[in-house]
């Protein structure tokens, strides 16, 4: 049996990550690293998961992952959980992975504000 090497641990101590571990700064916005579970009970924001490839957003969606409903389910989440427009929301790669890299544009140091704000207030980050 193989072993999954993108998840490292599990991370219940929220409070030791910060907007600086887990964001991207670029030019239009920044970037969020997601894992996304497709098929759930509920559509949720579950905290965050240290992986081999850095901390990632823990989602997940009642939609199924067939033709890009789980991806636009995942950006509606989003775009009501954390008060963003939904068109500032792109999925920039894994498109068919349950690892995404999203772009949310805007200007990168309010952004980065205004998601240390939202991801406290939700409960994601101590």
């Amino acid at each position: 049996m193989t072993s999954r090497r993108f998840l490292v641990c599990m991370s219940t101590d929220t409070a030791a990550f910060t907007p600086a571990d887990i964001l991207t700064r670029v030019t239009d916005g920044v970037r969020l690293p997601v894992r996304l579970t497709p098929n759930a009970r509920k559509d949720s924001l579950d905290g965050f998961a240290e992986t081999t490839d850095g901390i990632r957003l823990k989602a997940s969606v009642t939609a199924v992952p067939e033709k890009g409903k789980a991806n636009a389910a995942l950006a509606k989440l989003l775009a009501k959980k954390l008060r963003l427009p939904k068109t500032s929301i792109h999925l920039i790669a894994g498109e068919q992975s349950r690892n995404k890299m999203l772009l949310l544009e805007g200007v990168p140091d309010e952004l980065i504000s205004a998601l240390d704000a939202k991801f406290r207030d939700l409960g994601l980050l101590g």
